[in-house]
């Protein structure tokens, strides 16, 4: 019997020492379930020392503190107690059920794994002020906010995003950094420059606050229904009061890092109406003057002129294309050089743009420039609106007379008929006596310049076989001239950019808007149909490679990005030259 107790009592302690020689490694939660705007609390606890801890990936939480580690050692009963703890701070993201996977650590050589969690987030909860939570004071004291300025313009209308950042006055901020940059996809953008920010006071719920404006971007959208704007949102270190004092009595402040985000908001762009749409509209949305002028009205023939057509105002200046000039046939015209005079600010765009033609006359007469119109959505009356030119008439005093001309191209064709005088003196002035000579024929016949006259032409022969032999050669070699095509194409859309070198904001405007004219002219689109998606499917339709396509996008995405960026002369020498490359290539490939 007394043996019995004995092996009792020693399979007690021999399972006591083990269970107290058992590693333990677990999570605990502050609260398994919480209000979006609450915090969440989870330590990971072990009862002996260990190494290379590994924390889990907190999808759907930022980390807003932590790791903190906690080392506690205590002796009862004669029995030494260890425990250390990593714990964390997390701030959710969104509503919804997620798990906080395992994390992990060796000890002894072994890994341990804690048992995943899973935490439901509602949304916001009531809770109660904690003057002492230096948290808790920023997240009521500082907020940042989108202000736009209309959330249902029409298809190319202006509108603005002015992101302000509202501090109470009891509370500093030391520094922020943007952690996530608002992308306006589907917009055209322009950020407006900020000179140096400037702290002024406003009010935020109806309560007193001081604001300072961090941003100001004007945005023309370029798609219609609902589009998003992406939220901005900063990483702020936040000074607030405490209840704690010096010994002065001044009340002691307190550090905070607090994320604050100004929320994503959409905006329903309305379509132009079609009712009543003019047939050479082509997406001026705005308030605008229309001009043709010419530089002189009276010349003489080889002299030249400038004819410029302008349009001057308010709205999307750079986003539509100017009508053409049609002119008489007996007038030599040049391409025209485009100009631009815009500014932006937080109106939208301002100025005039303008195609100015040379135009140089061969032939002796009057000539009419023919009158053009110009088409605008006006957005005060919101209806569309036609203005003409009326029609110019060119004097050219001077030159020769062009037998062949007609009613189409000379404007002041006698159409009255006029009676014949007929005169027995009107052929006096043909002289009826030749008084002929005969011709030294020695001083010519037999010479260089006899024999060199006769042989030439027969030499001539050959050569203009071989010339056109290679030019031939050069017609069927269809595959380079796709690329001699292509080269020369690509130049042409990218002259303009290759003007602004060096200057980065006219450079990347420039460079977009070649991109847009050249898939307007590929493709056959209009500026409100070049969404990525829509790009992409096109091209590649046209058996253009995928890899050239990301390529043209990412140029595109780029070339809006770059101009907030700081760009060095040689990057945009390289992005000219990738846009280029990436041009010619769609040329070639394209069916």
């Amino acid at each position: 019997m007394k043996l019995i107790k004995y092996i009792s009592l020693f399979l007690i302690i021999l399972s006591t020492s083990l269970a107290s020689a058992q590693v333990t490694f677990e999570a605990k939660l502050s609260k398994n379930k919480l209000g979006i705007n609450e915090r969440l609390r989870i330590d990971f606890e072990m009862n002996k020392d260990g190494d290379n801890f590994s924390p889990p990936d907190f999808v759907g939480f930022n980390v807003v503190g932590g790791p903190n580690q906690a080392v506690s050692t205590s002796w009862m009963n004669g029995q030494r107690s260890y425990k250390k703890t990593y714990s964390y701070f997390l701030s959710p993201k969104q509503r919804g059920s997620f798990t906080i996977k395992q994390a992990t650590i060796e000890i002894d050589g072994d890994i341990y794994k804690t048992t995943p969690q899973t935490v439901v987030i509602t949304g916001a909860v009531d809770r109660p002020n904690d003057e002492n939570n230096p948290d808790e004071i920023a997240a009521n004291n500082i907020h940042l906010v989108a202000e736009v300025s209309k959330s249902n313009p029409y298809l190319n209308e202006a509108i603005t995003v002015v992101y302000k950042l509202y501090v109470a006055p009891n509370t500093g901020v030391r520094n922020w950094r943007e952690i996530d940059n608002p992308r306006f996809n589907d917009f055209w953008s322009q950020n407006i420059d900020i000179k140096g920010l400037k702290v002024e006071n406003g009010t935020y719920k109806g309560e007193d606050y001081r604001y300072v404006v961090l941003r100001k971007t004007v945005l023309y959208p370029q798609k219609t229904g609902k589009l998003e704007i992406e939220p901005l949102s900063l990483d702020i270190t936040v000074e607030v009061p405490t209840n704690r004092r010096d010994i002065f009595g001044a009340r002691l402040m307190a550090q905070a890092s607090k994320t604050v985000s100004a929320g994503s908001r959409t905006i329903d762009v309305k379509p132009l109406p079609t009712e009543g749409k003019p047939a050479d509209f082509t997406g001026a949305v705005g308030e605008y003057e229309f001009n043709v002028i010419t530089s002189k009205s009276e010349l003489n023939a080889s002299e030249s002129l400038q004819a410029r057509v302008e349009v001057k105002g308010k709205g999307n200046l750079r986003l539509f294309q100017l009508p053409k000039l049609t002119l008489p046939s007996s007038l030599e015209v040049y391409e025209p050089e485009h100009g631009e005079n815009v500014v932006t600010n937080l109106g939208g765009m301002q100025g005039s743009i303008s195609d100015s033609y040379t135009i140089v006359p061969q032939y002796k007469g009057k000539y009419p420039i023919p009158s053009i119109s110009f088409s605008y959505f006006d957005l005060k009356t919101e209806s569309y609106k036609q203005i003409s030119s009326g029609e110019i008439v060119i004097n050219v005093l001077e030159g020769p007379t062009n037998t062949t001309a007609s009613d189409n191209n000379i404007a002041n064709v006698n159409h009255g008929k006029q009676p014949v005088v007929v005169s027995d003196q009107q052929f006096a002035f043909i002289k009826t006596d030749a008084n002929l000579q005969a011709v030294n024929t020695s001083s010519f016949f037999n010479t260089t310049g006899f024999w060199t006259s006769l042989l030439l032409p027969l030499l001539a022969i050959p050569l203009a076989i071989i010339v056109r032999k290679k030019k031939q050669v050069r017609d069927a070699d269809v595959f380079g001239n796709r690329i001699r095509k292509a080269d020369k194409l690509a130049r042409r859309y990218l002259s303009e950019a290759k003007k602004a070198l060096g200057n980065k904001e006219a450079f990347y405007i420039a460079l977009e808007k070649a991109l847009h004219n050249y898939l307007k002219a590929k493709l056959h689109i209009e500026t409100s149909e070049m969404s990525k998606d829509n790009i992409e499917s096109l091209l590649i339709e046209r058996q253009v490679d995928k890899e050239v396509v990301l390529e043209f996008t990412e140029i595109l995405e780029n070339c809006e990005l770059a101009r907030y960026s700081p760009i060095t002369n040689v990057k945009m020498q390289q992005d000219y030259d990738q846009a280029a490359k990436t041009i010619s290539e769609i040329d070639k490939q394209s069916k």
